[in-house]
């Protein structure tokens, strides 16, 4: 089981596409987020309209129309999109709430799987596409931090 289901994964590539183009005011059509990304246009679309009805992106129309971040990059989180795109990541459905467990009142397992639950939410909560665009520039390479293209 993953923790971040595939079309997650797709979307998050998406809305870090569109934050390294935010700053130039270019928009970026779902076709090519798409063909980037190496999936289908249909799943980009169906991707991008649920990213925009949460008011995560934005589009325009025309010849020169396509999809931008609706706010600075700083101020967008994984764990928003994330919780638009999947609902969230539960690491079991104990932690769902209501009726998920009926040993949950009782059960050792619940408490710490709460707390690792509260640390991926907090932990992801705190990560920004902005920082996915400063992380994206640096790869490492035997034990040291080059710039990504120069060796």
């Amino acid at each position: 089981m993953d923790v971040l289901r595939r079309n997650t994964d797709y979307g998050l590539r998406m809305m870090a596409a569109l934050a390294e183009h935010f700053n130039n005011g270019q928009l970026i059509s779902a076709r090519q987020l798409a063909s980037d990304g190496h999936f289908s246009y249909q799943l980009g679309c169906k991707l991008l309209q649920k990213l925009h009805r949460a008011k995560l992106v934005k589009s325009g129309m025309g010849p020169n129309g396509g999809f931008t971040l609706s706010r600075e990059p700083s101020k967008i989180t994984l764990m928003e999109v994330i919780t638009v795109l999947q609902g969230g990541i539960r690491l079991n459905r104990c932690l769902l709430g209501g009726e998920g467990c009926e040993f949950e009142s009782d059960c050792e397992i619940h408490t710490k799987l709460a707390c690792l639950q509260l640390y991926i939410e907090g932990y992801l909560g705190g990560i920004t596409l902005e920082e996915i665009l400063q992380s994206q520039s640096k790869i490492i390479r035997n034990g040291k931090k080059i710039l990504k293209g120069k060796e």
